[in-house]
């Protein structure tokens, strides 16, 4: 019996310090977790391959429990090297879409004779382009220019979010424009008591309220996920699709609710765009004079080569992210990019230098500040 309960002694004493050596284990190991993530997110990243990258999302993925603070932003995969020279063209675009646009909205807010429906509309297309970019393009050129670089988490939620909700307000904008075209050439006896200032308010209003109740439902989409694998997202920005694919957990909710929304709201104004001027050019080609034809012709003719330009590439993107699986990867970081910054730069020439009033008063507004 004494024999007996000697070993139940050494039993419990055994046990005992198994507890002991598993509570420090926990201890230990999560203050080297927390040192390493400190580590990863203020090391310098430029100096790692993407090997190195790929080691260290198998690395946390493997041993990393505790919740997702940050992200890596790596650029362009495939072009590292080339990223340097990528930027010049970017940051070209980018500086002529803030000038191009800023000018349109000071244009606009000057002249109190542009203060209809028509140029309203052009400076609240500007407005969302400056936006548009900013959200995007200075992030892009950073690490285009030193190397990957972090975003916590809630500030890429938040670039989500604006990158989003902007792009669904510029497709919006381009829908009211196309409809104030639309009744200004085929019924422009009902233009004046249509388009008052009223209406302009609640369209403003409503593409606002648009943008913002399709968008949240997706972040909070994105805020159910568990990101237990990597915190390496391979882009210039936070995309929706990119950030859910890098969950352990089913994204085919995320995915159908962004299929859904995209259909149902930029999928829908390019329908509704696209019959407005293909109404628009039947109206034209009745007009009995040609010069009046070949002038309304020009001018709807380029502002349908932007809108075609836009939800092209916006449409190939958002597509591809879903289903392309064997479209290269730096062709679809690429397109991302370019979708966002080539209608704000061809914006404020196609539609404020090609019209005549924008035109005459910017060279009035220059003249002035001599």
């Amino acid at each position: 019996m004494d024999r007996l309960s000697a070993s139940f002694n050494v039993c419990e004493v055994d046990f005992d310090a198994c507890l002991i050596q598993m509570f420090f284990f926990h201890v230990f190991s999560q203050q080297c977790q927390a040192s390493s993530s400190q580590w990863l997110l203020s090391s310098s990243w430029p100096s790692l391959t993407h090997s190195d990258f790929d080691y260290l999302s198998l690395t946390t993925s493997n041993y990393t429990s505790t919740p997702l603070i940050a992200f890596l932003l790596t650029g362009v995969p495939g072009l590292e090297d080339f990223q340097i020279w990528i930027s010049i063209p970017f940051s070209f675009m980018y500086l002529l879409a803030v000038i191009g646009n800023g000018l349109v909205m000071a244009v606009v807010a000057w002249d109190r004779s542009l203060h209809e429906p028509m140029y309203l509309f052009l400076a609240m297309l500007a407005l969302n382009d400056v936006l548009l970019c900013t959200v995007t393009v200075p992030k892009m050129l950073l690490i285009f220019w030193q190397g990957p670089s972090t975003s916590t988490f809630p500030a890429c939620l938040t670039q989500m979010f604006f990158v989003h909700a902007l792009f669904l307000s510029e497709s919006a904008v381009l829908l009211a424009m196309a409809f104030d075209r639309y009744v200004a050439i085929c019924a422009p006896l009902r233009y004046a008591t249509l388009f008052t200032g009223s209406l302009i308010s609640k369209v403003a209003l409503a593409l606002v309220f648009r943008s913002v109740a399709v968008v949240t439902p997706g972040v909070l989409l994105i805020l159910r996920l568990h990101f237990c694998r990597s915190n390496i997202i391979r882009h210039t920005y936070c995309e929706n699709m990119v950030i859910a694919k890098l969950a352990c957990n089913s994204i085919a909710l995320n995915s159908i609710y962004g299929l859904t929304a995209a259909l149902l709201t930029t999928g829908l104004d390019f329908v509704l765009i696209s019959l407005s001027y293909w109404v628009i050019l039947k109206t034209v080609f009745r007009l009995p004079s040609r010069e009046a034809q070949t002038k309304a012709f020009g001018t709807c003719g380029a502002h349908i080569c932007v809108i075609l330009i836009f939800y092209t590439l916006a449409f190939f993107s958002f597509f591809t992210h879903r289903f392309g699986k064997h479209v290269p990867r730096h062709t679809l970081i690429l397109l991302a990019n370019l979708y966002l910054l080539v209608p704000p730069t061809m914006n404020p020439i196609v539609y404020g230098a090609k019209t005549k009033q924008i035109r005459m008063k910017l060279l009035v507004l220059c003249n002035h500040s001599k």
